[in-house]
């Protein structure tokens, strides 16, 4: 996992800017991908999320609590939510949100801007804030949060999704891991009466 994490972070040690754009789904690791671009820009209808935080999951690249800060990042990783452009940009999440019809033209007008500075300034400027953002401990969190991805597909809740995806298929398995209907401590479905 640490290698995909290394892929990952690519993107953002690239020396040029890094624009991301979303128009249906970063989720999972997608969500690794988008959040280590230097802008993202989503569609309002969009989504994106880290689902498997529920279970069976933790973001190797740690970039939620660097983008979101504790709390917020807290609120989606603590309830594996996927969400929408909109809030992704309300949270702070992702830089802008705009319609699906606009999408393009957004981050073509942010890339012919960034494109009238000379990339030795655009290549300043993002070592100066990347190293703003490391200084504050991103690879010993990233080296964690790897071992922790790992680790969660090991503990007992980790092997019982496995086992139900086994029994059950892995779309039912999601889906009650997202919807919350299964108790994966105890490996049975949680009843409408508790």
């Amino acid at each position: 996992m640490w290698g995909n994490t290394e892929h990952f972070m690519s993107l953002w040690r690239a020396m040029k800017p890094v624009i991301c754009k979303v128009h249906g789904f970063a989720v999972g690791g997608g969500s690794d991908i988008a959040l280590c671009c230097d802008m993202v820009y989503m569609s309002e209808t969009a989504r994106i999320g880290y689902m498997s935080s529920r279970v069976w999951g933790c973001p190797s690249t740690a970039m939620w609590v660097y983008r979101l800060g504790a709390e917020k990042a807290k609120r989606m990783l603590f309830t594996g939510d996927q969400i929408s452009g909109r809030e992704a940009a309300d949270l702070g999440l992702v830089l802008k949100a705009v319609t699906d019809a606009e999408l393009d033209d957004e981050v073509e007008a942010m890339a012919a801007r960034l494109a009238s500075v000379p990339i030795n300034q655009l290549a300043m400027q993002k070592m100066v804030i990347n190293r703003a953002v490391e200084a504050t401990g991103l690879a010993g969190t990233q080296q964690l949060a790897t071992l922790l991805d790992g680790i969660s597909r090991h503990t007992p809740e980790g092997q019982n999704f496995k086992k139900r995806v086994e029994v059950v298929g892995w779309k039912q398995a999601v889906r009650e891991r997202d919807e919350g209907t299964f108790d994966w401590t105890r490996d049975e479905p949680i009843s409408e009466s508790e």
